[in-house]
């Protein structure tokens, strides 16, 4: 096989790991979590937008259509972005992005119980074991959890359960519709950029200009951790197959950590990097390794669905949505 995709996935790692230290960088600068959400959501529907335009892609126009994506953005924009801004006022950038790590254990759990399809096995369980071990590892919890960071770790924690939920509610009513991922997730993060429009003045009120560093990563965070991701979430989908593009899963936090402790020196305990590994070893355990068959004639844009809503982008995923952003 062809190492063509190994620099796509390099820099897809490097963007959706230094989703962290982007938001690490808005919130000190002052920008309130709701609308460290609604901007990231706000240039990510830009982003995408602009390639279904390229693309000359249809615009849905089946209201389930609409209906399933303003759900999904709930669970993967709306609720969890400013979750995870909130965290980070509270701990560290690389604790945040291990805390990420966790998406996928949170997916099987919503999977076992919303599809019927899907049945425990003993490796299932022992990695869903393995990695709830390894988040008892870094919390420390023989020394006591202060209540700052523990409230922070809450936070994110909270909201990876969110990422679980909406990939497996994706799986179910989105991953075999006949639009393409970007289309669906376009129409995703708008929602996600309404609900936080409406609710950020409310909560937060306007906020405070915050600096062109602080604007420079909500741009970047929303624009290339959603839109440009995407592209190259594909493109190594596509290269190299879903199962070798699952692996950011695993990438990601490497990056995280690394570029944490590199530009804000934050510390990395042994606690954090051993409980990191027992989380990542967790879920490659846990994993799902059946395969379902597909039929011949599909366009593919189906397929592609499927594999970025079983990972778990912005977050990626797609974050900015993973699916438009993980993070």
């Amino acid at each position: 096989m062809s190492k063509r995709w190994v620099p796509a996935f390099l820099v897809l790692s490097t963007i959706w790991g230094s989703t962290f230290l982007l938001i690490k960088i808005a919130v000190t600068a002052g920008v309130p979590p709701m609308w460290v959400g609604a901007i990231r959501c706000l240039f990510g529907a830009l982003a995408l937008w602009g390639m279904v335009l390229v693309s000359r892609e249809r615009v849905p126009r089946d209201p389930k259509v609409w209906g399933h994506t303003a759900v999904v953005a709930l669970l993967l924009n709306s609720v969890p972005f400013p979750l995870f801004a909130f965290g980070e006022t509270k701990i560290s950038s690389v604790l945040a992005g291990v805390w990420n790590a966790t998406t996928p254990l949170a997916t099987l759990v919503f999977v076992l119980l919303l599809l019927p399809d899907e049945r425990p096995s003993a490796r299932r369980l022992f990695g869903m074991a393995t990695g709830f071990l390894g988040v008892l590892v870094v919390l420390g919890v023989w020394n006591g959890v202060e209540s700052g960071p523990l409230i922070g770790t809450l936070s994110c924690l909270v909201a990876t359960t969110c990422y679980g939920a909406a990939f497996a509610y994706t799986r179910r009513f989105l991953a075999g519709r006949p639009e393409s991922a970007t289309v669906l997730s376009a129409a995703q993060v708008t929602w996600g950029t309404v609900h936080l429009g409406l609710v950020a003045p409310l909560v937060e009120g306007i906020p405070q200009w915050p600096g062109w560093g602080a604007v420079a990563a909500l741009v970047v965070m929303g624009a290339l951790g959603t839109g440009l991701a995407y592209r190259l979430n594909f493109t190594v989908i596509r290269a190299a197959g879903s199962t070798v593009a699952s692996t950011v899963t695993y990438v990601t936090p490497l990056f995280s950590t690394m570029l944490g402790a590199v530009f804000l020196q934050e510390p990395v305990g042994w606690n954090t990097a051993s409980g990191a590994v027992l989380i990542i070893f967790g879920v490659v355990l846990a994993q799902t390794v059946r395969q379902r068959p597909r039929p011949r004639q599909d366009t593919g844009r189906e397929q592609d669905f499927d594999a970025v809503a079983d990972q778990e982008r912005h977050h990626a995923v797609v974050q900015g949505g993973r699916q438009a952003g993980t993070g």
